[in-house]
């Protein structure tokens, strides 16, 4: 028997789900008794019917993968119309999971989307994952996660995804910690900080007697510069994603100024460098949600763009 879909189901690509209006009854004898030994082509393994504005969708199995129409020798009814939302959403792109997950109608089992360019597809069971991005803000949004919203919105292999910003807020650190005058890292780091500012990367002519609210590299850049160590509050989003307590299976994507290229990663967390690209911050996603993401379903595998990644250091494959 065909199995029930995990979560987070799609046809992906979706031409994997085919859209056939009936003249039928959607209960379970109805549907397998007008599909069974119906042909369909080679690569649909799903199929929404519509039949007087209510939907059903349905599993197929076919008799070959290699003819380019084969009969259905198995069906099984996934959501009947009580299950089904039909949703018609113009700005969805229907490739891409978090976008499907976005349109998809609180409680229904199955969501059929008709989205942007007229495309359709299916997601089933929606349970968007949870990525906390740690990222120092200002400015805003923060530029990591914007990149992960990018990211998110462009990659049609990911699962749907929720992202939660965590922030390390300069002027949160500049008030725990009062001081005459502050040295910051760069102009994107703030400025409205209730005394005089200074920034490292202009390098100041004249040491002054600022608090450093910055990182080992900044700490770095500063004895080189001067030739000491100010008092110092560290701002490296890394170390607090570290420290804080995860939930069981949280995951976090975050930055540190010590990695200059490529990204570390394990099974909970991605850590790519300050001034990353899409590519890393993509990798990163991938090597954390990508062991999630449902199973192929009938052949239907993941594209072939998981293999152009940036390498990983310092964590697993």
């Amino acid at each position: 028997m065909i199995p029930l879909p995990a979560p987070n189901t799609r046809a992906n690509p979706y031409r994997g789900l085919s859209v056939q209006e009936v003249d039928i009854p959607l209960t379970e004898e109805a549907v397998l008794d007008h599909l069974l030994g119906r042909e369909v082509y080679r690569r649909t393994d799903f199929l929404a019917l519509r039949s007087h504005g209510a939907t059903a969708l349905v599993a197929v199995r076919k008799a070959s993968l290699e003819l380019l129409f084969s009969p259905v020798i198995e069906a099984r009814l996934l959501a009947g119309p009580n299950e089904t939302a039909w949703v018609e959403s113009p700005e969805t792109d229907v490739g891409n999971a978090t976008s499907l997950s976005e349109a998809a109608v609180p409680g229904a089992r199955a969501n059929v989307v008709l989205g942007r360019f007229e495309h359709v597809n299916f997601l089933w069971e929606p349970a968007p994952i949870t990525v906390r991005v740690t990222e120092v803000v200002p400015p805003y949004p923060p530029k990591l996660f914007a990149q992960a919203q990018q990211v998110v919105a462009y990659d049609e292999d990911l699962p749907p995804v929720r992202l939660v910003l965590d922030a390390v807020d300069v002027h949160e650190l500049a008030a725990r910690n009062p001081a005459p005058e502050y040295l910051l890292p760069c102009r994107g780091s703030g400025t409205e900080l209730g005394a005089p500012v200074s920034f490292l990367d202009t390098r100041p002519a004249m040491r002054g007697d600022w608090t450093l609210i910055g990182c080992e590299r900044s700490l770095q850049f500063h004895r080189h510069f001067y030739g000491d160590e100010p008092v110092r509050v560290d701002l490296c989003p890394r170390k607090r994603a570290e420290a804080e307590a995860a939930a069981p299976g949280e995951l976090t994507l975050t930055k540190c100024c010590l990695i200059e290229r490529g990204l570390e990663a394990d099974a909970t967390r991605a850590v790519v460098p300050w001034g990353t690209s899409l590519d890393e911050v993509r990798a990163g996603l991938r090597h954390m949600l990508l062991p999630l993401a449902p199973e192929a379903v009938q052949g239907v595998a993941p594209s072939a763009a998981a293999a152009a990644e940036p390498a990983l250091e310092g964590g697993r494959r």
